[in-house]
């Protein structure tokens, strides 16, 4: 039986780290996931889990000591959040080719410079081509139900492959929300025991992990990865519909909200779709006919299940919490806008850049991009393709 509970967006993830009890967790601080590795030493200090924490030097030593364990047959995990995640980035990298199925959690953090530690998607948008699953979270029940769910997609067999369970630091971190919690029995029984075919310390069953790849061998890994990236789409949708019958909650790769009749769709991720939901209800309210399109699921990329989603609406505004400075656009402009035209789905798109480094995005903001694309398909008036929204001037 489910029980409901008051947590912040870290203490629910912590609190499913107490429900799976891993193995492994080395970990260093640094805000806004903090908290996470606290509570779950805390945990460990109170006999509730038996999992090994280890204390390390720097975050690259901790996704080294991660990697290690996982190769050694434990379930492992960490948590981190920007530069935090940037130290990390050669292990990034070694975890996803060395097909460890660990779990990260992200709180995501805007990269310096300048210095600063408010929310944006800096951190994790930067980690995109490394070949781990990003599974992104709007509030904190979804923080807690996707780390629930993280260890099924990544330790399937047709998967192996890291996941990052990405949460917004401070608006959902350390922000309380009501929230419902499974048994730690449901829980337990949903994840289960890792088991891992390979693993460095099996007796009798010497393998290497991480050796040199010649040239010979080296794309053919890449390739591997890749297929193993497109299989994870599936498996998700699986461990999804699992999840739905012991929580009642439905998931996929994104949320279509009030988005079948809608001329104008705003595409999001994270926690500013409850912002552009509550706008699209007020609009609604109106007779306007507007919808919320709330990616999930960034690696691996939806871009067929995108472009069938947005084909029968006249203009999507794409809306990214990072910058790519390329001058045209930013991550999701560029792939969405790229899915659209590969799939033949020939709508306007513009991609608004929003919450820099905690800058407000407000009901007033949605209003006003929902207004700009209107405009521009009844009038006739030109959108400014790649703009910032509530920049000051």
């Amino acid at each position: 039986m489910a029980k409901r509970d008051r947590m912040s967006g870290n203490e629910a993830v912590a609190y499913a780290i107490r429900q799976i009890n891993p193995d492994v967790m080395p970990a260093f601080p640094i805000t806004p996931s903090t908290e996470i590795p606290q509570m779950v030493s805390t945990y460990i200090a109170n006999g509730e889990v038996d999992t090994e924490f280890i204390p390390v030097e720097s975050e690259h030593s901790a996704m080294s000591a991660a990697i290690g364990a996982e190769a050694a047959g434990a379930r492992t995990l960490t948590a981190t959040s920007s530069a935090g995640l940037a130290l990390m980035w050669e292990e990034l990298l070694l975890a996803a080719s060395n097909r460890m199925p660990l779990a990260l959690a992200l709180v995501n953090r805007t990269l310096s410079g300048p210095i600063n530690i408010n929310c944006d998607h800096t951190d994790g948008m930067g980690a995109r081509d490394t070949g781990w699953i990003q599974i992104y979270s709007e509030n904190n029940q979804e923080a807690y139900d996707n780390f629930v769910q993280a260890y099924p997609i990544a330790e399937n067999k047709n998967v192996h492959l890291p996941i990052m369970i990405c949460q917004d630091g401070f608006i959902t971190s350390h922000a309380v929300e009501n929230i419902e919690l499974l048994e730690d029995a449901a829980v337990k029984a949903f994840v289960g025991e890792y088991e891992p075919e390979e693993f460095l310390l099996n007796p009798g069953k010497p393998i290497a992990v991480g050796p040199y790849s010649v040239s010979n061998y080296a794309m053919e890994a890449r390739k591997n990865q890749e297929l193993a990236l497109e299989n994870a789409k599936e498996v998700i949708l699986q461990v999804a519909a699992e999840y739905e019958k012991i929580s009642g909650r439905k998931y996929g790769l994104f949320e279509a909200y009030k988005t079948e009749d809608a001329d104008y769709i705003m595409l999001i991720m994270g926690s500013a779709a409850g912002t552009a939901k509550q706008a699209v209800d007020d609009l609604r309210a109106q007779g306007k006919k507007v919808g919320v399109l709330k990616l999930r699921v960034f690696r691996p990329f939806p871009a067929k299940e995108i472009a069938e989603a947005l084909k029968n609406c006249k203009a999507v505004a794409i809306m990214d919490r990072c910058e790519s400075y390329n001058g045209n656009g930013a991550a999701l402009g560029s792939e969405v806008s790229a899915a659209l035209f590969r799939n033949k789905v020939m709508i306007s798109a513009v991609n608004y850049i929003y919450g820099l480094a905690g800058r407000d995005f407000t009901v007033t903001d949605v209003y006003r991009i929902f207004d700009e694309l209107e405009q521009a398909e009844l009038n006739g008036t030109e959108v400014e393709q790649y703009q910032y929204v509530g920049l000051r001037k």
